[in-house]
């Protein structure tokens, strides 16, 4: 029985700290695997593993230069987490108007 490949979405993506990190990197300009790595403690290997989960995620990409590979930021994927809080903004701000009323009363 074989066993399917796991999808990430943005969401998943994000939730580690060291994926964060990597796409803050990756904002400033496209790095290769070993710039990368070289912020971490942790193996070049466990980076790679974060960048294929963000590759699935489609918040990066990977293009073979020579004997690297280059990775570059789709920040346009994080528009779908902000259009996600941007309902939360609505919450809070009717919570801060009955505050308000709350004091001006």
């Amino acid at each position: 029985m074989t066993q399917l490949a796991v999808k990430y979405d943005v969401f998943q993506a994000i939730a580690d700290p060291t994926r964060r990190h990597v796409l803050q990197l990756l904002a400033a300009s496209d790095k290769p695997i070993s710039l990368i790595s070289e912020n971490f403690s942790i193996s070049r290997t466990a980076v790679v593993k974060h960048l294929k989960i963000l590759e699935q995620a489609e918040l990066v990409s990977a293009q073979k230069k020579g004997r690297e590979k280059i990775y570059t930021l789709h920040a346009e994927k994080l528009k779908e987490i902000e259009d996600w809080l941007q309902y939360f903004d609505l919450f809070w701000d009717n919570k801060l108007a009955q505050l308000q009323s709350i004091f001006e009363e």
